[in-house]
């Protein structure tokens, strides 16, 4: 299944696409897809629903989060060998985890504001996993088993934030509107295999970053497994895994987001994004 919301910002409503691409109403079946709302189950309520018997929803519609909150929103750094490269960083040994910040949730369409101060503001295309049960000290072969689905995520990051202003990369990743996750929750039964999707990214029309989940470090299966031996994952939780070659820090010189941009991404299989960045105004 692939899920959405859909609606004005704070108004949406839970949605499922059907076969020809459209819009289906999911509010008259459960209130929306929240942490709560997963844990108890809302997955497999709508799995059995033959999306026909939904009512349509009218073309052109906003598509907002593909939920409305995340409790954890957990990322991975430097998971792809060349961007690590790239940016002059060693191969990590284990995974390297931070946070962003849960409320730099956004729409998978929706403007993305560069913050106050910015001077390096960048893009990365990541397949976010979204977890479906509590996970606490999950072995690797058994860790698919507590993912819901998966989607697009651009970690929008600032490298000066992130790597010139002393402390951890949260500074950097956490700056409101942030976190563009969407358009679909994309369950996991329809990814016949989550270590082989493409990936790309383009500015302004030209590509920047094209790649695969293949080249990753360390996989979806570890990187459940691992955080959760750090921290107890509920439904809900977020993980976005890392972004291949192609970032503003990696470019010779670097190029970075200054305002006015459309960034366009996507991943095979479930979807694409597309933002327009603005300078802050106050």
């Amino acid at each position: 299944m692939k899920l959405l919301r859909f609606g004005a910002p704070g108004a949406e409503k839970p949605g499922m696409l059907d076969k020809d691409g459209t819009i289906r109403d999911l509010s008259g079946v459960i209130a929306d897809f929240t942490p709560e709302t997963l844990a108890a189950g809302a997955i497999e309520t709508v799995a059995g629903i033959d999306p026909s018997s939904l009512p349509a929803v009218e073309a052109g519609v906003r598509i907002g989060p593909i939920l409305k909150r995340v409790g954890n929103f957990i990322a991975i750094g430097l998971n792809y060998v060349d961007h690590a490269h790239e940016t002059g960083s060693p191969i990590p040994a284990e995974p390297i985890i931070f946070n962003k910040a849960p409320n730099c949730l956004h729409g998978p369409y929706d403007t993305v504001v560069i913050p106050k101060g910015s001077a390096k503001t960048d893009w990365e295309v990541e397949l976010a996993v979204v977890i479906g049960k509590p996970a606490s000290y999950v072995a690797a072969h058994e860790a698919l088993d507590y993912v819901a689905g998966y989607a697009v995520c651009n970690d929008v990051s600032e490298r000066h934030f992130q790597t010139e202003r002393g402390g951890q990369w949260t500074k950097g990743k956490g700056c409101p509107t942030f976190g563009p996750l969407g358009p679909w929750l994309v369950t996991r039964d329809e990814i016949a295999d989550v270590q082989n999707l493409d990936m790309y990214l383009d500015v302004d029309g030209v590509r920047c970053q094209t790649g695969n989940t293949k080249t990753m470090i360390f996989d979806v299966a570890q990187l459940v497994s691992y955080t959760s031996h750090f921290m107890r994952l509920d439904p809900g939780d977020v993980i976005t895994t890392g972004t291949p070659p192609g970032v503003g820090m990696g470019m010779k010189p670097p190029r970075y987001l200054k305002g006015g941009e459309v960034v366009k991404l996507g991943i095979a299989g479930l979807g694409d994004q597309q933002q327009n960045f603005v300078a802050y105004s106050g």
